[in-house]
């Protein structure tokens, strides 16, 4: 085949089929990461993409699996372009699949451009540090762990807990204060069942949040190989309507689970030497080239902020993907099975969650001044209330002192009244005024740490009922 030029050279030297890989034997001048048509017996036009090329032979994945090719009649060919996506204003509202294609049954996406799924690495100059707050309306997110505008922090799940039900609520309740309108949601699913999907776009259109959100929908029974390229194609959606369009987007993929183990697959079938649970060792790589798409670029209105969600096979949270990303991204926010057995939700255990940009996004200005102390004393008094639950377990209640049963009450209203709160949005005021009732339980020589001047300020105001 010679690029550039308007000869192209029809291949049908298709090896082998193995999974959702031909190769093809003698291709020239070819190159890494291009794509290719695949045609088949009966005309039906498939697309691919390079992954390896050895020799004599080139390894093509195709996108829309490889049930009915014959690799003696079986023609492919070879563009010269990598994987490209249709981009436009238009797709906020749509829902498409895996690699941009409408799925709702609304007409082809007219494209403003053709952007290359890999998207344009940030030079690292260019960088802008996060700094604006994101309320989630969860108040364990916000108070606790906030989310910083330009970061990404994942959500670990684990089977059978309501990640779904948060990142639906995550994607509907999501703004950036003071903003206006200028807010968008890429919401990338992966590998989910037909429940799942169903669940999603009811939650969307009830709400009306659908018309700002761009749907990439991957289903369990899709193409294993589509899943490798849903979170590329959104992230390249994501990064046009950001530095294009100057919107605010948080980009929500889910499940990350899934995408690993749709990437073990592939590296399966191409024989390759597994690496830890057999899983490729060059995942962490593949993994941080989707999260560090994230971010804020100097001089640029818009900005990507992520949140990828995965479960935890077995609630293992030191299993490859939940490791590799808690590597890459800038905190996590962990479900707790425990808590989801008490009927609190969302289960968000506290104790291990952690946003590490946290710092960048509140206080005066951008939440509330009371908000770091605040913070600090939850986690503090929560974590001592958790302590001595195991306490009583060995010596009983009647065993601890009158401000130890005041730390236990504290405990249990945190998790029924703060962290359990439905599918209700709380504003960052409400939340941090639940927070100061909550501190009522504790005499006020207890909140160490929080600085006098804010005790007797909102303190009052709760007493007060202000």
């Amino acid at each position: 085949m010679q690029h550039g030029s308007l000869i192209t050279v029809d291949y049908q030297t298709v090896h082998y089929v193995s999974g959702p890989l031909i190769f093809v034997e003698r291709p020239k001048e070819i190159s890494f990461g291009e794509t290719a048509q695949i045609v088949l017996p009966d005309g039906e036009i498939r697309t691919g993409q390079i992954l390896d090329i050895a020799e004599d032979i080139a390894i093509v994945q195709v996108f829309e699996g490889t049930r009915g090719i014959d690799s003696h009649v079986t023609t492919v060919r070879f563009t010269g372009q990598s994987p490209l996506i249709d981009v436009s204003y238009d797709m906020l509202g749509r829902v498409l699949n895996g690699v941009g294609r409408p799925r709702d049954g609304g007409p082809a996406i007219i494209p403003e451009a053709r952007l290359d799924i890999a998207g344009m690495p940030i030079n690292p100059y260019s960088r802008d540090k996060p700094a604006e707050f994101i309320q989630t309306g969860i108040s364990a997110i916000d108070a606790l762990n906030t989310l910083v505008r330009g970061q990404k922090l994942p959500i670990f799940s684990g089977a059978g807990l309501p990640a779904n039900q948060l990142a639906a609520q995550i994607a509907k309740q999501a703004k950036v204060l003071g903003e206006g309108e200028n807010f968008a949601v890429v919401f990338a699913a992966m590998g989910i069942t037909y429940k799942e999907a169903s669940f999603f776009m009811k939650e969307f259109e009830e709400s009306g949040a659908l018309e700002r959100v761009v749907f990439f929908l991957n289903l369990a029974d899709d193409p294993t190989i589509e899943r490798i390229a849903t979170p590329r194609c959104a992230l390249t959606a994501a990064e046009f309507l950001a530095y294009t369009h100057n919107l605010h987007v948080l980009v929500i993929l889910t499940d990350m689970t899934n995408y690993c183990d749709a990437l073990r697959e592939i590296s399966t079938a191409r024989e390759e030497i597994p690496g830890r649970r057999g899983y490729p060792g060059y995942m962490y790589t593949d993994l941080a080239t989707i999260y560090e798409r994230a971010g804020r670029i100097k001089g640029c209105t818009g900005s990507i902020t992520q949140i990828p969600i995965l479960t935890m096979p077995d609630d293992d949270i030191t299993h490859p993907v939940p490791d590799l990303t808690g590597y890459i991204t800038e905190g996590q926010i962990v479900l707790s099975r425990d808590l989801f057995r008490k009927g609190v939700n969302p289960p968000i255990d506290a104790l291990p969650c952690l946003s590490r940009l946290m710092n960048l996004g509140i206080g005066p200005g951008k939440t509330r001044e009371d908000h770091r102390n605040v913070a600090d004393q939850l986690y503090a008094s929560y974590a001592y209330g958790r302590d001595l639950r195991r306490l009583v377990a060995i010596v009983g209640e009647e065993a601890l002192s009158e401000l130890d049963r005041n730390y236990l009450k504290f405990a249990d209203h945190f998790e029924k009244r703060f962290i359990s709160q439905g599918n209700v949005e709380r504003s960052i005021e409400t939340t941090l005024q639940v927070a100061w009732e909550l501190f009522s339980l504790l005499p006020d020589e207890e909140l160490k740490r929080i600085k006098e001047e804010y005790i007797d300020k909102y303190r009052t105001l709760i007493i007060s009922g202000g």
